[in-house]
């Protein structure tokens, strides 16, 4: 059924044509009918899938019909995000597929200044979008109030419901004294992570799990390249000279990390942004405003960015460093082939990492399949090393030049 035959706001349904949107995709057709309902949804389906579109159509239209003018009365709607990219990124779609209608969205998180925050907060807010520190320090400043809540949504519930949030969402629960819903949405979950989940919500909450057996989305095609960790920004510099108009996301293990890939890049002349924990916020907007934006191609980040980049044309996902825990993987490849789009992810496995890449298998029930080399390619990437990658190779090349300079000064007398 397309979104035209749905009985929802005409304001909604003009935002998804806009936007493209002419039929849900499985999540959406599954979940909005329920949340419409008003029943307590747990859903998982895979990253792409379209799952915040799926809870955020119903909410807003639910949100529309009882109000009679744009003033708002309260927060109605609380939407969880366990990192601040992720609440910008659903603030956004919050924000478009609420245009034209009374609804007032707002996303809120940590590292910005909170007074235009509080200020927004004071002109009337129906659907706040919010990373949990924030939340509970406007909570005890008085400038968010749960006394009008009816729907509180769980993005990420894995990663909210680990063992750093489970006492932050039971805590928001029992401070939202009157009957509400309650809709958890993730694209990977566990047995002990189910357990937790339906013990925050109604026993008879229905559940909805799409292609359970394999987790990435069918958008997706992923392969592995096994490749020694030195090698790897040989292979990397390739690979980016042979797409140079692809939009690329390289996803690494650590802060440093990220910063070692882009210099080794730069001496390549390849300019890359980075994305990570140690940037301040304003930092980590700008980059990814100008990699959404086209103004740069190559962005490279950790995993705090995985599940917060919802950008419909990425090429190509680097997996430079193999993710330590299995599931962020399904969140790394699920940034690339977003919606009906198609795409292709790598990943880059060295020696010692096989034990990782046994694990991801083991959580996929699958195989990845393999991109095979031969000696002659593997050594035709690795052999052009123009520049130097240690403190040694710098001493060296310096001394060389040094001795090299000398000579050509004797040749001159």
């Amino acid at each position: 059924m397309k979104f035209e035959k749905y009985h929802i706001s005409e304001s909604i349904k003009k935002n998804l044509a806009d936007l493209g949107f002419k039929r849900p995709t499985d999540i959406q057709h599954k979940a909005i009918p329920s949340i419409m309902k008003g029943e307590d949804v747990m859903a998982i389906a895979q990253t792409g899938t379209g799952k915040t579109a799926a809870f955020a159509i119903p909410l807003i239209d639910k949100i529309e019909r009882h109000k009679s003018s744009k003033r708002s009365l309260g927060i109605k709607c609380i939407v969880m995000v366990p990192t601040r990219e992720l609440a910008q990124q659903i603030g956004e779609v919050f924000t478009t597929l609420a245009k034209h209608t009374k609804v007032k969205t707002f996303a809120i998180y940590g590292g910005v200044e909170q007074d235009q925050q509080i200020k927004k907060l004071q002109n009337g807010i129906d659907v706040l979008v919010v990373t949990p520190g924030r939340m509970f320090d406007l909570i005890h400043q008085g400038f968010i109030s749960l006394k009008n809540i009816d729907t509180l949504v769980l993005d990420e519930a894995d990663r909210m419901l680990d063992l750093g949030f489970i006492k932050d969402i039971q805590a928001i629960k029992q401070k939202i004294k009157q009957k509400h819903q309650t809709l958890f949405f993730s694209a990977t979950i566990n047995k002990e992570i189910k357990k937790l989940a339906f013990s925050q919500v109604n026993s008879s909450a229905i559940r909805i799990q799409i292609s359970p057996d394999d987790p990435v989305s069918k958008n997706v095609s992923h392969f592995v390249m096994f490749v020694e960790m030195d090698d790897k920004r040989f292979f990397l510099r390739t690979f980016i000279n042979d797409n140079p108009d692809a939009k690329i996301l390289i996803f690494v293990r650590t802060r440093v990390r990220a910063e070692r890939v882009a210099k080794a890049l730069e001496r390549g002349n390849i300019k890359a942004l980075t994305i990570h924990g140690e940037k301040d916020q304003q930092a980590r907007t700008d980059a990814m405003k100008h990699f959404k934006n086209d103004w740069e191609k190559i962005l490279i980040a950790t995993d705090v960015s995985a599940r917060g980049i919802d950008i419909p044309d990425i090429h190509y996902v680097i997996n430079y460093d193999l993710p330590e825990i299995s599931e962020n993987y399904v969140h790394r490849v699920g940034r690339t082939g977003r919606g009906v789009k198609k795409g292709i992810a790598i990943s880059f496995c060295s020696e010692e990492e096989k034990k990782q890449l046994e694990d991801i298998q083991t959580f996929l029930n699958k195989k990845i399949e393999t991109i095979p080399l031969s000696k002659k390619e593997y050594t035709l990437v690795i052999t052009p090393k123009n520049e130097p990658d240690s403190v040694f190779e710098l001493i060296k090349e310096q001394e060389a030049f040094e001795k090299n300079k000398k000579k050509r000064k004797k040749k001159k007398k």
